[in-house]
């Protein structure tokens, strides 16, 4: 039986404590609370011990987390949920990496949304003084934290493929690819294509290493690039979550370049969230708000996507739903 719905004041309630909840998960996260569960139940003073915290802090986190399914008690000890088993580093779905990366360079920006929806300038520029990426840039250890954050989201994609045919062509060109998670999960059943992935000079290490350890090396190679300025000449694109982090002349450009390179009836696969007309429940209506607070980027409808590629010189075919939260957008570039 499901739970009864609370009345619109707990409900509420819960709603504006949601800011305490997301950090309760990220200290879960960060102190491998449901990684040192993998292995079964312990008891709080045991996670303690292990986490160097004191136990009454600890389970009082963990009470709370457990009351929205993350935990679950059984007498003394504590175990995780399916739910909270994605936040240990070891599950193959894990988001502790997006914990860190939400808490650790989100969290603060989002103090500012009323005056982002006053002015239009996101959060995080108002808060880091100049625009999000340019800030991640500036620190390694920012850069990979956000690689490895968007290689969880991997779990979020996981048989957004199963079934879907690539278009004729040889090389495949992952624009903005960062670690190759995509461009992998895209050509790993596919011998017959080549990739390459372009991005920026700090994301070759991870590139190569996420590479070598799934034995595609031979048949994906990494180039170092600006997708503003020029990208790689390809018989099909992917642009793996890209667009969405920029406004529509940031994504001109990035499609101009893609363009130049390309000859006529080249394809374009945008992968990306495509937001339904109605008030459907959907992901991306939730991941515009990080869009909002964040980035000058929005998530878009079929209508914003078919306008935005028109105006770059390409045609949208379709648009192909996945069993996953995303769709591939397919495009061809035009004749000029």
């Amino acid at each position: 039986m499901s739970a009864p719905t609370p009345p619109p004041g707990i409900a509420m309630t819960q709603l504006l404590g949601g800011f305490q909840v997301s950090q309760a998960l990220y200290v879960a996260a960060k102190l491998d609370v449901c990684t040192m569960l993998d292995d079964g139940p312990r008891t709080v003073a045991d996670l303690a011990e292990r986490s160097g915290t004191p136990a009454d802090p600890l389970g009082r986190l963990i009470r709370t987390l457990t009351m929205v399914g993350v935990f679950r008690s059984e007498g003394d000890l504590v175990a995780t949920t399916p739910l909270g088993a994605l936040l240990s580093r070891n599950h193959p779905g894990s988001l502790a990496g997006m914990a860190e990366l939400w808490m650790e360079t989100h969290y603060a920006p989002f103090e500012g949304l009323l005056e982002t929806v006053r002015t239009g300038v996101p959060g995080a520029t108002r808060h880091f003084g100049k625009p999000f990426f340019e800030w991640l840039a500036e620190d390694p250890a920012r850069a990979e934290l956000m690689t490895r954050a968007m290689a969880n989201m991997t779990g979020a994609r996981e048989g957004m493929f199963d079934g879907y045919e690539l278009p004729p062509g040889r090389v495949v060109a992952d624009i903005g690819g960062a670690d190759g998670s995509v461009l992998a999960q895209l050509l790993a059943d596919r011998p017959e294509r080549k990739g390459v992935i372009l991005d920026l000079p700090a994301v070759e290490p991870a590139a190569t290493s996420n590479l070598a350890e799934q034995g595609l090396s031979d048949r994906i190679t990494f180039t170092a690039g600006d997708f503003f300025e020029s990208v790689p000449a390809a018989d099909i694109y992917a642009l793996g979550f890209v667009l969405h982090d920029w406004d529509d002349d940031s994504c001109l450009r990035i499609l101009e370049s893609i363009r130049k390179a390309a000859n006529p009836g080249a394809r374009v696969l945008v992968l990306e969230g495509v937001i339904p007309p109605d008030d459907t429940p959907h992901m991306m209506k939730m991941i515009d708000l990080t869009m909002l607070g964040m980035l000058p980027g929005r998530e878009r409808t079929e209508p914003e996507f078919r306008t935005l590629l028109e105006r770059a010189g390409l045609t949208l075919d379709r648009v192909v739903p996945t069993p996953t939260p995303f769709s591939i957008v397919e495009a061809s570039v035009n004749g000029s």
